[in-house]
């Protein structure tokens, strides 16, 4: 028997889940590498805050990246861990040379903007299929992520003209 068959999920129900959580984990692993840089190299106004809050980020980033991939093996997939195949299929770009907070609060802003929606798309498939526990997984990330991009917000209007 497969795992599904004790879930009662159906294969081919969950099969657009299963796609869609492919591309979110590759999505999340670029996102966590440009994290990563900003940590690095972030200077000027804010360099303690975001300093601090690029690695709280990171490394929340990192456990998502392995509760999509155990969440694939339990749909009956094989998670991605090439990183050249997740440049492939991500749709979030790498970036690099990001010091200035301004420019880093807004791509990450902009890349909540894009996680936040495929995770509402997510959740729908999920339910399509039956799928509570994928749905639920999306929805905690939904909680954590609406809250993070207002703080963003509200810190980037403090420190940047727009």
């Amino acid at each position: 028997m497969k795992t599904l068959d004790y879930l009662h999920l159906n294969e081919t129900k969950v099969a657009g889940v299963v796609s869609a959580l492919n591309q979110l984990l590759a999505d999340f692993q670029v996102h966590y590498t440009n994290l990563r840089g900003m940590h690095w190299n972030i200077k000027g106004h804010g360099f303690f805050v975001l300093h601090e809050k690029f690695e709280e980020m990171y490394d929340d980033t990192a456990e998502k990246v392995d509760e999509i991939a155990e969440r694939l093996l339990m749909l009956g997939s094989t998670p991605e861990n090439k990183f050249s195949e997740y440049l492939k299929t991500a749709k979030i770009k790498e970036v690099s040379g990001i010091s200035c907070s301004c420019e880093a609060v807004d791509h990450i802003l902009e890349t909540y903007r894009y996680l936040i929606g495929e995770e509402r798309k997510l959740i729908e498939l999920a339910g399509k299929a039956g799928d509570d526990v994928t749905a639920d997984l999306m929805t905690g990330y939904l909680k954590e992520q609406e809250k993070l991009v207002w703080m963003l917000v509200a810190f980037s209007t403090k420190g940047c003209e727009k």
